[in-house]
């Protein structure tokens, strides 16, 4: 992922992960070094606008997480293949639960998009996205998660940052110490954002006085939406579409940055996905996420807005799907280029199932493929003659299924 734009510093544990030459060298995660560390760090946290007082209440009693170094340099987004990251984040589940949001949240989402001009099903496809709908904020506590990231490992002077900015939210009474909890990078809430994004764009819709993204779920929409529109979020315009290529187009000149005019695409064959001529407002860049073989996209600013939330292809490609779906939008027409799609989370639910029949002690079943799990699958996966690599595919569910001894 990129580091921060200085135009609109993003939500992200994305900023905190590309290497700054400052910041490359690792020092001993000695844990005997965290308390001089939090103390050196006070002068700079009283610069940054923390108070003294809050500083010494909410770091006494902080130890820190090493566990969090070693996830570092772990992001799904840009280690898993497309069709398995798309497959459990926009499937039929998702998109029920959405629409479920939709109409309950009706209210709100319509003045929220009064006011910001960003669309119901949008808003709520960030939503689901992020949190599965509330359901799953992260459970480190973000004080612990970014004072250890200020003190040890790589982008220190970014978790810094967002460490002070985590205590700011707490000492002005936004969001209390013991409900700031999210991802081992510091993002939190309905809608995920990091510290700095919530003290730039985070609102308070509902009107009591609090910017509070975890327990009010109009804030949350409203400070998701304040974001894609100050991010270039244009009303009425679509994020793109996918579309058909000619035989033997040229794709050398794909990616979303590319943008053409639309006559250009148009000269050179290419056309909606139903035959139909492409159409939108502005410029549209080629999107191959799959390589030439697997679906095409033409992507417009909506799609860069999207991209801005959090800085990969894969993670705006899926907002952008699972908000055409909740639209009424179909999944896509052209397949993936591979013979083992991913798995919906109902189908992971079902593997999960098998595995423990087969007496495998994975935990409870929760669609959440973790390391018990995946050494269960690499188990059979030898069993079964197939590649061993841990990944849950059709393959294996297909094999699991049949009872294959």
């Amino acid at each position: 992922m990129k580091p921060v734009l200085s135009k609109h510093p993003l939500a992200l544990l994305a900023a905190a992960l590309l290497p700054i030459a400052a910041d490359s060298a690792p020092p001993s995660a000695d844990p005997a070094r965290f308390a001089p560390c939090l103390a050196e760090l006070k002068s700079d946290a009283l610069a940054r606008g923390v108070s003294g007082a809050a500083y010494e209440r909410l770091t006494a009693n902080l130890v820190p997480d090493m566990k969090v170094l070693e996830l570092l340099d772990y992001q799904p987004e840009f280690r898993t293949a497309i069709w398995d990251y798309l497959s459990g984040l926009v499937d039929d589940e998702r998109v029920a639960d959405g629409r479920a949001m939709q109409a309950q949240w009706a209210g709100v989402l319509a003045e929220v998009a009064s006011r910001y001009r960003v669309d119901p099903a949008t808003v709520v496809a960030v939503w689901g996205v992020e949190s599965n709908f509330g359901r799953n904020f992260g459970q480190r506590p973000l004080l612990t998660s970014l004072s250890t990231l200020s003190c040890y490992g790589r982008r220190q002077a970014y978790f810094r940052g967002e460490f002070f900015d985590a205590l700011k939210i707490v000492d002005s009474g936004d969001v209390g110490a013991e409900q700031l909890n999210g991802s081992w990078a510091g993002a939190f809430g309905h809608t995920q954002f990091m510290p700095s994004t919530f003290l730039r764009l985070a609102v308070d819709f509902d009107g009591d006085g609090r910017r509070d993204l975890v327990g009010s779920v109009p804030d949350a929409l409203a400070s998701t939406a304040n974001f894609l529109k100050k991010a270039g979020w244009r009303e009425g315009e679509t994020w793109g579409y996918e579309v058909s290529l000619p035989a033997g187009f040229d794709t050398s000149g794909a990616g979303r940055r590319n943008k053409q005019p639309l006559a250009s695409w148009s000269a050179r064959g290419v056309t909606r996905i139903d035959g139909s001529p492409l159409t939108g407002e502005g410029g549209a860049g080629l999107m191959l996420p799959a390589g030439p073989k697997g679906p095409a996209f033409l992507v417009f600013r909506n799609f860069d807005a999207i991209y801005g939330y959090n800085a990969a292809e894969s993670y705006a490609l899926a907002i952008a799907h699972l908000s055409d779906r909740l639209k009424g939008g179909a999944p896509f027409a052209t397949p993936w280029p591979t013979d083992d799609p991913g798995l919906s989370r109902v189908e992971r639910r079902e593997l999960q199932s098998l595995l423990i029949a087969r007496g495998h002690a994975i935990g409870n079943v929760d669609g959440m493929l973790g390391d018990a799990s995946r050494a269960a699958i690499r188990i059979e996966q030898q069993r079964l003659g197939h590649t061993v690599d841990g990944r849950a595919g059709q393959k294996l569910l297909k094999a699991l299924q049949e009872g294959n001894p």
